[in-house]
């Protein structure tokens, strides 16, 4: 068993939001390969979809779709867990601000 860290994915199943689970587990693993352990998807209900890192002194909610009002992103999913697992590892693209001198930005 590694040492790394796991993250959680909560999601309901009266709603259906296993395969937006299962996608965005799969881009945390691709993303996160070295960096963590492993992605565990836990049924729910009630409208639940909840983003936590479990730890030793309980787990940190990373996101919250009922704080939020919404799902994540995929690039702030990972900047989340990128900040809780590997704050030093560049996310490439996904890490760029926009430039606000930029037109639009």
């Amino acid at each position: 068993m590694t040492d790394l860290p796991r993250i959680e994915i909560e999601y309901c199943t009266q709603c259906r939001w296993l395969l937006r689970a299962a996608w965005m587990a799969q881009e945390l693993l691709t993303t996160f390969e070295t960096e963590i352990g492993g992605v565990t998807l836990v049924p729910g209900t009630g409208g639940i979809f909840e983003v936590r890192s479990p730890g030793e002194n309980g787990a940190k909610l990373l996101w919250s779709r009922k704080e939020a009002g919404r799902f994540p992103d995929i690039k702030e999913l990972k900047q989340r867990v990128r900040d809780e697992v590997a704050p030093e590892k560049p996310l490439g693209h996904s890490d760029k601000r926009p430039d606000p001198s930029a037109p639009g930005g």
